[in-house]
Formats: C-alpha cells, structure tokens, sequence
C-alpha cells in the first residue's frame, strides 16, 4: 500500500486518533502528517514523538500553530528528529520556541541528513536564532544543507541578525526559496539582501511582503534584476511603500527571463521534478498573485498556515 497523509487542523486529538497516527508512522503508512493547531497532551505527544523516530516513509511533517508549545516537546521532537532519517520538510510556523528553543532543536536538524524544508516563521526569534539557521546554510560545496527557508514574523531579528544571513544566503550552494514576510527590514537590510541575491547562484523566490520597504530598495533591487543575472523568479514585493510601476518593471524583468530559459529547451522541467520538495513553494497560493504580487490576501492566509498543506499535491503526484 502506497504512503498517504493524515492532516487535522485546530482539533483536540483523541486517545484513538493518536493510537491511529502512531500505527500508521510504525506501518510506514504515512508520507504527510499535519497536525496543525491541534490540541493534545504532553503524553500522547511524546507518543507521536517516538512512533515518528523510527518512520521511514513520512517526508513531511506540519506542527505549525503551536502544537510544540514547550521545552520538554521541543526536546521530545528533537530526540526523535535525530533517529529519523526521512522528513524532508518540516513547519513548526507559529510555535513559540525562542532562541533558547531553537538551541535544543538546532543539533538535529543539522545532523538530519534528509531535510530541505524548514518554516520557523512567528516562532519568536532573534539573533542567536540566525546563528544556528545560518550553520544550516552551508558554504558553496560544503555539505548539504536547506533549500527552502520561511522566517516570516520574527520581529526579534535586528539588522545585524539579517546581515549575517544575507552573508549565509550569498554563500550557500542550496538555498532556493526564502520567505521573510512580515519583518520589519527596512531598506538598509533591503540592501544587504540584493547583495545576497546578485551573489547566489540558486535563490529562486524572495518573498518580501510587508517588511516595511519604500521606492528606493524597489529601485535597488530592479537595479539588481536589470543588470546581473542570477536565477531569481519570484520578487514578492506586496504591502510595501513601493509605487506600483516599480513593482510591475520588477515583475516584467523577472518574467522574461523566466520566458528565455523556458524558449531555451524544457530542461528546467526536468530538473523541478529532481528538485524533490522546494517547487511546492512555487505553487504558494496562485501563480499570479505569487510571481505578481497583487493579492496580498491570499498570500496572508499562506503565510499564517504555513505551507505544509502546499506540499501535499508535489508529494502525492
């Protein structure tokens, strides 16, 4: 029988619901498990905890909103990320694990050597955090290392805390996806971010919605996409002072260049299906409003639920 997926969201989670998840990660009969928002006791936490440890179908793992809600599960899901060798992608978007959290978790998601996908968005976050994400990062040829990022919410990250990660972003050989949403960067880290993007060989989608950006990082940034060429697709720009011309000049530049690689040959199909999990993120909400921004609501509802549910359709396929 082929791996399914259990996803339940904002519900309180039974003694037999969790009997069933476990069952089904000890079966191997799970590739996605999303428990989003549920409510659960410690015990029956610690129950999915160790029956995930030893699963090696699960490739996708969702506990966003909360469901890791305290030290003693951050450990728990620590110890039974450093035995599991197959989750490829896991959100944990809006759980309160602060940088004392983060240091727990932050040994096994090194080590995993499967993962690729990683969402701390509104996860309470600061500086110290950035240092461990950016071990995560690793220099060009280094090892492997993440390929989709989400740090969308985090108010807690300073300017110096962005400038190392831009540093981390230029230098990375795998970093294909980066959602920083809803951060207040200002056009100073704007900057440091362009930078970034001119230097990387791999990002594909910057998602800069609401992080308090005006007319002259737009036009830092279009200067960027005119002049250097990189492999950037996607320049999410909504919810920022930003005058709708300079975004659409953006949005233009960024589309033919997609339009020449795809008039070059059909190569870049193949290699989105190698990819494994990153090109979900390209399926973010709709093609239009994500490549041009000019649905800013429907990018809000994707920020705040993550983008666990997202993956479901790459995985299933």
């Amino acid at each position: 029988m082929l791996p399914s997926s259990i996803q339940i969201s904002g519900e309180p989670l039974s003694g037999a619901e969790v009997r069933d998840i476990c069952r089904g990660l000890r079966d191997n009969a799970v590739r996605l498990l999303s428990l989003r928002g549920c409510r659960l006791c410690d015990r029956d936490f610690g129950r999915i905890c160790r029956a995930l440890a030893g699963a090696t179908s699960l490739a996708q793992l969702n506990l966003n909103l909360g469901v890791v809600s305290s030290p003693s599960r951050i450990k728990q899901l620590a110890e039974a990320l450093r035995t599991n060798r197959s989750i490829q992608s896991l959100f944990l978007h809006g759980s309160p694990l602060t940088d004392a959290g983060l240091a727990l978790l932050n040994p096994a998601l090194a080590l995993h050597p499967a993962l690729v996908a990683l969402d701390l968005g509104d996860c309470m976050l600061g500086d110290e955090a950035i240092n461990l994400i950016c071990g995560l990062l690793p220099p060009d040829g280094a090892k492997s290392g993440l390929k989709e990022l989400t740090l969308s919410a985090n108010p807690g990250i300073t300017p110096k805390g962005w400038s190392r990660l831009a540093i981390a972003v230029a230098h990375s050989s795998q970093v294909r996806v980066l959602n920083l949403d809803y951060n207040p960067l200002g056009d100073h880290v704007a900057g440091m971010l362009a930078v970034a993007v001119a230097s990387s060989r791999t990002l594909e989608v910057l998602d800069l919605e609401g992080t308090g950006l005006t007319n002259q990082s737009a036009q830092t940034l279009l200067d960027m996409v005119e002049n250097y060429p990189t492999a950037l697709r996607s320049l999410v720009l909504a919810e920022n002072s930003i005058s709708p011309e300079l975004q659409q000049q953006i949005c233009d530049l960024l589309s033919e260049g997609e339009e020449e690689e795809e008039v070059a040959g059909g190569a870049g199909d193949t290699q989105e299906w190698e990819r494994g999990q990153e090109p979900a993120a390209h399926q973010r909400g709709n093609s239009s409003s994500w490549m041009c921004p000019s649905d800013p609501s429907s990018q809000m509802v994707l920020m705040t639920s993550g983008l666990g549910d997202s993956l479901l359709a790459e995985t299933e396929m």
